[in-house]
């Protein structure tokens, strides 16, 4: 039964308006095979739940030492400046010191769910999906790095008459994604670039499995609503030429859109919270840039269109 699967989340958004059609509740997933320098979501890196801390929400020392006491492990300390601090060879990731957190400078990113328990509350939601043709969408990190948990959902809400989107990176297995695509009413899946080399230097990984990915569900599922995204990243793929080459391995068929997603650093602080280093650095992507590319994608969507 769906049910009986489990997995790990790190956020369920409701009032999604960009993650499909309608109003939506985004259920993010952990865990991603991908390691975009550009990710603004690097909690979602790892499949298992990770400890932050925010030092600025910090009480520091001198007034709290509630994670100091609550560690059994002896992990944290405090330093000469009164400031908490955490040393990894310790610690075993019990998580302890985040819930004796006052303030919650400490925080787990990722919890583990049942189906039924995402489902329940997304199902919260319901009256705002009917009324605007929205539903669930998975997100991540990849959904697809817990294939049966993210089809599971997937079924439940089926079931639960819940009109369903997933979005994917595409790097996976294509049985689970066959899978998957039989379960949704619409799929947003993200090319990032078509060049492999350049691909690998901006994520660590081949596109090849990507794209062999996306021709199959392009073949299998023609009558499914595709939703084709690229973040345009500076330096990486911000030119006319990276974006031709994406839009040419893209059949005309009406079930296809495509969206340029311009590059920003929301996520940069969480980084920080994690011990992370943010990959990039004092890089920004020009407006007039995105102008011209502009012209590509909306010059795609008339072709698919027509």
């Amino acid at each position: 039964m769906t049910t009986q699967h489990h997995g790990y989340i790190f956020n369920i958004q409701n009032f999604s308006v960009h993650d499909g059609a309608g109003i939506r509740t985004t259920v993010f997933l952990k865990g991603c095979p991908l390691r975009c320098t550009w990710c603004s979501n690097p909690e979602s890196q790892l499949a298992k739940p990770q400890l932050a801390f925010n030092i600025k929400k910090c009480l520091t020392t001198e007034k709290c030492t509630r994670c100091i006491k609550a560690c059994p492990q002896q992990a944290i300390f405090s330093t000469e400046d009164h400031l908490v601090s955490i040393d990894p060879s310790k610690c075993v990731r019990c998580h302890t010191c985040a819930e004796s957190c006052p303030s919650n400078a400490l925080t787990v990113y990722g919890e583990r769910k049942s189906v039924t328990e995402v489902i329940d509350e997304v199902e919260k939601e319901a009256v705002f999906f009917t009324r605007s043709g929205g539903g669930m969408t998975l997100s991540g990190g990849e959904a697809m790095t817990q294939p049966q948990f993210a089809i599971g959902l997937l079924k439940e809400a089926k079931r639960r008459r819940i009109r369903t989107a997933m979005e994917t990176c595409g790097y996976c297995h294509w049985g689970d994604l066959n899978e998957a695509c039989t379960y949704l009413d619409e799929l947003i899946f993200d090319v990032k670039c078509a060049d492999d080399a350049v691909h690998k230097k901006g994520t660590g990984a081949s596109n090849h499995r990507i794209l062999t990915n996306l021709a199959n569900v392009l073949y299998h599922f023609p009558e499914l609503p595709i939703l084709i995204r690229t973040p345009v990243i500076p330096k990486i793929n911000d030119t006319p030429e990276h974006i031709q080459a994406i839009i040419a391995l893209l059949p005309v068929q009406k079930n296809i859109s495509y969206e340029l997603l311009p590059y920003h650093r929301m996520g940069q602080s969480k980084y920080e919270f994690l011990g992370m280093k943010y990959p990039l650095k004092n890089i920004k992507l020009a407006p007039e840039t995105m102008k011209t590319l502009r012209t590509l994608e909306a010059a795609a969507n008339m072709s698919f269109n027509k």
